[in-house]
């Protein structure tokens, strides 16, 4: 790398935000309803599982992407 590190970039930060998940599949298991879901701004993924219907559904993963 060339340049004193004074005039080096720096990397761009992060911008973290609030993922907006849009459900890409889904399927009934023994323990639920198992999610496929996507950020709809960066697209990001990760799995969802709802236990019952009307429950908000547990993320089961970590994001990855």
């Amino acid at each position: 790398m060339t340049g004193s590190p004074a005039t080096r970039s720096a990397p761009a930060p992060v911008i973290a935000h609030e993922h907006g998940w849009l459900v890409e599949s889904a399927h009934r298991t023994s323990e639920g309803i198992v999610q496929y879901v996507r950020c709809a701004e960066c697209g990001v993924r990760r799995v969802d599982i709802a236990a019952v219907p009307v429950v908000v559904p547990a993320a089961a993963s970590r994001e990855f992407g």
